[in-house]
Order: C-alpha cells, then structure tokens, then sequence
C-alpha cells in the first residue's frame, strides 16, 4: 500500500518536474511532536538531509510548519530571515536558493516539501506556484486516505445487531463504495473494498452478475439517496445513475429499487 510518506516521495518527483529545480526533498510532521522529520530525496548528491529532525519554527522548514505557508531564501546561508541550525547539512548538499511548501490538511501541517537550486537566484512567482499546486494534490490525497482509513475502522467496529446499528453498517458501506474509485492506490482502493466485504456475507457482486457500478449505485439507495444524490456521490450523472439502476434490476429480477435492494441483502452483496 502507497503510505503517506511514499505520497510525499511521489510528490518531489513531480515538484522536480513542473518547477524545473534540481533538488527536492521532504517529510512528514511527527505526530505528537512539534517538528518534521525529512524522510524522502530526490534530486540530492549526499545524505546529509535524510532523517533531519526540523523543529517548529527554525530554519526554513521549521518556519514553514509555523506559519503554515510558503517560505523562500534566495541564499540559505546568509538570509536573515530564518535561524541557522540546519546550515551544515543544507551546505553538505550545497543547496543555495530553497522554497519550502506546507502540506496541510484540516488546518494542520502534516508535512513539508522542498525544492532547491544549488545557486544563488530569486525563486519565482512561477516556480512557488508550481510547488504549491503540487502540495495541493498531497493534501488531498491525505484527506482521501485519512477519509478511507476513518470509514474502513468505522466499518469493522459496527455493530449490526440492533436497526440503529443496522443503518450506520449501511450508510458506512454506501460511504465505503462512493469512496473507493476516488482512491488511485489499488492496494487501498482493494482495503476499502474488503472493508465493505466485513459488512456482508461477503458474497461477490460477480455471483450474481452485478458490475462495480451497480454495486455501488445499489449501496447508495440502500442508504436512502435519490438519483440526484448517489450521482453527487459517485461522481456520475443522474442519467448514468439511473442506467446503472435499471441494469441492476434487470439482473436482480426486481420492478422497483426497493425490491432490487432486497434482493441484492438476500443475495449477500449488501448488508
């Protein structure tokens, strides 16, 4: 499975990428504690950077995760704007100019990524831009993931027995289908999946004839949305939805969405 680290590491590539600098590198905000650790490279000549603890609020990083925006020094060492901890491993890698970029996710800086040059020129409008759209991405791909990770461990603690239980188990596994084929992770995309497995009698939707989609129109109006509403979710239109529907019934042998809901319960592909 892609980790949040490996999204950071997969980022610097496409920070190299859209803003031409030669070096990138980053890491994550250590839980519980004030400072980033970088963890991934690309780009560099040594490791002189790699598990460098960043405390909140010294050197550019540092500042970075305290303001929680965009930093850049066109001459790391003799800027006046930063603290000087980090001077000899920045130097080890003689990096000169530096831009550093905050990933944050519901207000909180999870990470950092940085892009280099090893000379001393004005980073640009342009270039922090590019960096910062690339952070963008990471941020929403953690807000996916944490989404997955929070819907996959509600899933497992449901409890069905009770019909209060029942319907949380049922708008989870709507929830759990809507979010997977947002995910690009496959491994993930396949966690998520087994996770609305646990919620039924896991029997294949292929048993009964029913593609990806239908499942997961079907998830939706067991959970009660309209058409209108189970497009939103899924990010289809409301007449593919409804496409989607009909088919389901079709291969379900029922009349209304209502007895197709009850078929697909009694054939065990949802809860």
């Amino acid at each position: 499975m892609v980790t949040d680290a490996a999204e950071i590491r997969n980022a610097l590539v496409r920070l190299r990428r859209s803003t031409g600098l030669p070096v990138a590198f980053g890491g994550l905000v250590e839980a519980g504690r004030p400072q980033l650790r970088i963890s991934e490279l690309s780009g560099t000549a040594t490791a002189s950077l790699l598990s460098l603890a960043v405390v909140s609020g010294s050197g550019l990083g540092g500042r970075t995760v305290a303001l929680a925006r965009p930093c850049a020094v066109t001459d790391y060492s003799s800027s006046r704007q930063i603290s000087h901890e980090y001077d000899a491993p920045v130097a080890a890698e003689g990096l000169r100019s530096i831009l550093a970029v905050p990933v944050v996710v519901r207000r909180r800086v999870r990470g950092v990524l940085y892009g280099a040059l090893r000379s001393a020129h004005p980073l640009g409008d342009r270039t922090l831009n590019a960096a910062v759209d690339v952070a963008r991405d990471v941020e929403q791909a953690l807000v996916v993931r944490d989404e997955a990770r929070g819907l996959a461990e509600a899933s497992r603690a449901a409890r069905p027995a009770d019909p209060v239980g029942r319907e949380q188990v049922r708008e989870a596994h709507a929830a759990l289908r809507a979010l997977a084929p947002r995910i690009a992770d496959p491994a993930l995309r396949a966690e998520l999946l087994d996770a609305c497995g646990l919620l039924t009698s896991r029997a294949p939707a292929e048993e009964v004839g029913l593609a990806p989609r239908e499942l997961d129109v079907l998830a939706c109006v067991a959970a009660g949305a309209t058409n209108a509403v189970a497009a939103e979710r899924l990010g289809l239109r409301s007449e593919t939805v409804k496409g989607y529907l009909r088919s389901a019934m079709r291969k379900l042998g029922a009349h209304t969405r209502g007895e197709a809901v009850v078929a697909a319960r009694r054939a065990g592909v949802l809860p």
